[in-house]
């Protein structure tokens, strides 16, 4: 618990000086629970005192850690009871520490603590210790009231709340503490997967690759209302290193994707993976008949758009499908279980997990933090995209780099098809990486972000 504290005063410190200019003199409030948390919490407002500045802990329940208690009064904390007046209390405050609820918590604040949200709204920093109080550690759905972080402090290991939407969007910049525990932990529930994973993974070529072993993807896509859908993908392919592309699709999609790109071969032939149905309407019965046969040849594909609908019935782990939230939830009514959009929102995972299970194939939920998930049970997320990459066509961009992917490896996907969960994360990364060079901190358009994909891969650690 003391390395814990100290670990938490010093983020505490630094974000004093951040925003505030210092930490003598600040004015610092510790909301502290009756957990390890709140000992945690306490231990540090003991040594935040020492250092100057002016902390009042507010307890939240009936008994707290009592050495905590006795550090943080002996260091000049003063200690009251959790007042009703919350917005009184938080007035004037530089920073607010959460150590309300821990990993225990469950369901959402108590109601004597729901007004805690709208009293800190533009007020203090929030930092949590180990987690948002209101949160539940071991999922990433929010179900009920939460005190938004700032900073969230967590010790050993991420906890799934840390990883998962839409709880990892109230968990603000996450600090990972090592307390030497590390051989302790179990086998992780969920995997964030970052640059540097995705750069020890790409495949790159040899001396011996040409441009059939490095990678031949299929695409399917576009149609007479969504033209450019085929342009994305494809483009997205080549610029992810695809030794080559061939396009399937209408004659005035594949004029396009020819002006675009003229290395890219229109027509059918040899293929080692698939990206399926970005732009394609379910009513669009030629490129639907494409789509069940690339999907019969039992090939690695990305499902992507008009190809969720009237899937086959058993699919397999390397058949990645690419819904977003609307879609999955769509799929999900495909199968008998009414789950609508909303709900899907609320708990991507579940309804990731609920579709897997159902047809055997690797699912990638799109949205600020991507799941991927697999009918075996892993789950790995990305969240590396900035907020501008919600636009039109950023998922026919994703979609392209994933085939990419999938195609590089299609040898080893043979040999171990829960690799298809590794590389969906890794194209997602690899995607939000292209989105931050393109959009440089303003707006972005999607064939933008494609062009990006070459100084995203060459830029990420280790490459």
């Amino acid at each position: 618990m003391q390395r814990a504290a100290a670990a938490l005063a010093a983020e505490c410190a630094a974000v004093l000086r951040e925003r505030a200019g210092g930490v003598a003199g600040r004015r610092v409030v510790v909301l502290a629970g009756a957990g390890d948390n709140g000992g945690d919490a306490l231990f540090a407002a003991a040594r935040l005192a020492r250092r100057g500045a002016a902390v009042l802990v507010a307890t939240t329940a009936g008994r707290v850690h009592p050495a905590g208690l006795v550090a943080a009064r002996a260091a000049g904390a003063r200690v009251l009871e959790l007042p009703a007046d919350l917005p009184g209390l938080l007035a004037g405050a530089d920073l607010l520490v959460d150590g309300v609820a821990g990993i225990g918590g469950r369901g959402g604040l108590r109601p004597a603590l729901a007004g805690l949200p709208s009293a800190a709204a533009g007020g203090p920093v929030v930092v949590a210790v180990d987690l948002p109080s209101g949160l539940d550690a071991d999922t990433g759905a929010v179900d009920g009231v939460v005190l938004p972080a700032d900073v969230t402090v967590t010790f050993g290991t991420a906890k799934p709340c840390h990883l998962l939407a839409p709880a990892a969007g109230l968990c603000g910049r996450l600090v990972v503490v090592d307390l030497g525990t590390s051989g302790e932990l179990p086998a992780p529930a969920v995997e964030r997967i970052e640059p540097a994973d995705v750069a020890r993974g790409w495949r790159r070529p040899g001396p011996g690759d040409d441009k059939y072993s490095r990678g031949v993807v299929g695409v399917v896509a576009g149609g007479p209302d969504y033209t450019g859908a085929a342009v994305l993908a494809v483009e997205a392919a080549v610029r992810a290193g695809a030794g080559m592309v061939r396009y399937l699709g209408p004659e005035h999609p594949t004029e396009l994707v020819r002006q675009r790109r003229p290395e890219v071969v229109a027509g059918a032939g040899r293929v080692q993976a698939w990206v399926l149905g970005p732009g394609v309407s379910p009513d669009d019965d030629v490129q639907g008949g494409r789509i069940r046969d690339a999907l019969a040849s039992g090939q690695p594909a990305v499902v992507d758009a008009g190809a969720l609908t009237g899937l086959p019935p058993e699919l397999g782990p390397l058949h990645v499908l690419t819904p977003h939230a609307g879609e999955l939830s769509r799929l999900l009514a495909s199968l008998g279980q009414d789950v609508d959009r909303a709900a899907v929102e609320a708990d991507p995972l579940a309804a990731a997990r609920a579709v897997a299970a159902a047809t055997g194939a690797t699912v990638l939920v799109k949205g600020s933090v991507t799941t991927v998930v697999s009918a075996a049970g892993r789950v790995a997320t990305a969240a590396s995209a900035p907020p501008w990459l919600g636009t039109a066509g950023a998922g026919d961009v994703l979609a392209g780099v994933l085939g990419a992917a999938l195609a590089a490896r299609a040898d080893d996907l043979a040999a171990d098809p829960g690799l298809a969960v590794d590389l969906a994360a890794a194209a997602a990364v690899l995607h939000g990486q292209a989105a931050g060079l393109a959009s440089a901190g303003g707006p972005l358009a999607a064939l933008d972000v494609a062009d990006a994909v070459p100084a995203a891969l060459t830029s990420l650690p280790g490459w």
